[in-house]
This record gives structure tokens, sequence and C-alpha cells, in this order.
């Protein structure tokens, strides 16, 4: 999406007006971004790393997440 280099700000402006969850793996956002207004959700994943990998068997558990997250929910998932 041409996403690469915007900073967190930017990219939270920017789902909003897309997205209905934003998967994420950066912990930075959901503690530098007031996320009180949001009008999306949040799915955090934590894994050992990005790699496709680690991040795999998080993938039950989004599933998982996205029948029952709601706007505005922040959802830290990790094995």
């Amino acid at each position: 999406m041409g996403w690469a280099h915007k900073k967190n700000g930017e990219l939270v402006k920017l789902a909003q007006e897309i997205f209905d969850v934003f998967i994420i793996i950066d912990r930075g956002l959901i503690h530098q971004q007031n996320l009180c207004h949001i009008k999306f959700a949040i799915i955090l994943l934590r894994a050992r790393s990005n790699r496709l990998e680690d991040l795999k068997p998080l993938a039950p558990l989004v599933l998982d997440a996205l029948q029952r997250i709601r706007p505005g929910a922040v959802i830290q998932l990790h094995l």
C-alpha cells in the first residue's frame, strides 16, 4: 500500500479510513499513540520474531479474535 515509511500516527489515520481491523506486530504503536477514539480494532501479534514461522502458530488465535473483536478494541495475542 506504500505505507512502509509512514510513522505510527499516520498509519493509524490511514488505517481507520480503510480497515475494520488492523493486525500489527509493532508493540510501540499501541503505547505511542492515543487510541481512545479509533474507529477500528487492533490485533497485536506477539511472537519471538516477525518471521512467518514464528507468527504462523498465532493464526488460529487471530481467526478467533476476528469473530469477537469490536471497533476500538486492542487485543494482544501470544502463545
